[in-house]
């Protein structure tokens, strides 16, 4: 009998798999953007990571660039945004939406399952809202996103504090995974008004190395 070929990409066989299920990836859209803006989320989120004119940011799995645009009107002219996804459709109807509104600071990148492919040493803020708990790979991920950050960079992650295989992640789990690959906690708050829980992380004093990487048990 021949064996089964695994499904994981070569490039992450070196990481250990999650000990948990990864949720589908449902949609790029987690929810219409008039309902968001009631609501104000993307200012509370970009008021709490401090996002300020001049800055660099990337937004990962920008789908159809909520955060994206907004991210750019707040770094202004000086500043830069980032827009990564691994969906291609997406990024197209993303590019569309740039060159319709006439975003002059947005560039756009597709990322891979286990690597964002973000330049090296770039970034002040690294955005993951609301699909952290949609990456198949979070130990590569991570890990691979850790050079993109500048010396002050820090990630800054929203997600529903929900059962693992759902759309969302416990945010114990969430902790737990970041610090397997050597990033430390600089933050968490609770906040209904974005549906979820706000988490900023930094770079700490070593990466792990991938054999050294333990994954998180979510029992």
């Amino acid at each position: 009998m021949m064996p089964v070929a695994s499904e994981r990409p070569g490039s992450a066989i070196e990481f250990p798999k999650p000990d948990r299920p990864v949720a589908k990836v449902v949609s790029n859209q987690f929810a219409n953007e008039d309902a968001r803006d009631e609501r104000n989320e993307a200012q509370v989120v970009m008021d709490l990571a401090n996002i300020r004119p001049g800055m660099t940011v990337a937004d990962i799995g920008a789908g159809e660039g909520y955060y994206t645009v907004r991210l750019a009107e707040r770094v202004g002219e000086d500043g830069r945004v980032l827009a990564q996804d691994i969906d291609p459709e997406a990024l197209d109807r993303l590019g569309r939406r740039i060159e319709r509104e006439r975003l002059e600071n947005i560039s756009i990148k597709l990322g891979e399952s286990d690597d964002p492919q973000l330049p090296v040493d770039s970034f002040d803020r690294i955005f993951m809202v609301h699909m952290y708990h949609e990456v198949t790979e979070p130990y590569a991920f991570l890990w691979r996103m850790w050079p993109a950050l500048n010396a002050e960079g820090q990630i800054i992650v929203v997600e529903s504090d929900s059962p693992v295989g759902r759309h969302g992640l416990p945010h114990t789990l969430l902790f737990c995974e970041f610090e397997a690959v050597g990033y430390v906690l600089v933050e968490y708050l609770e906040r209904p008004d974005i549906k979820g829980y706000f988490a900023r992380f930094q770079r700490g004093a070593k990466r792990t190395e991938p054999d050294a990487i333990r994954p998180c048990n979510v029992g």
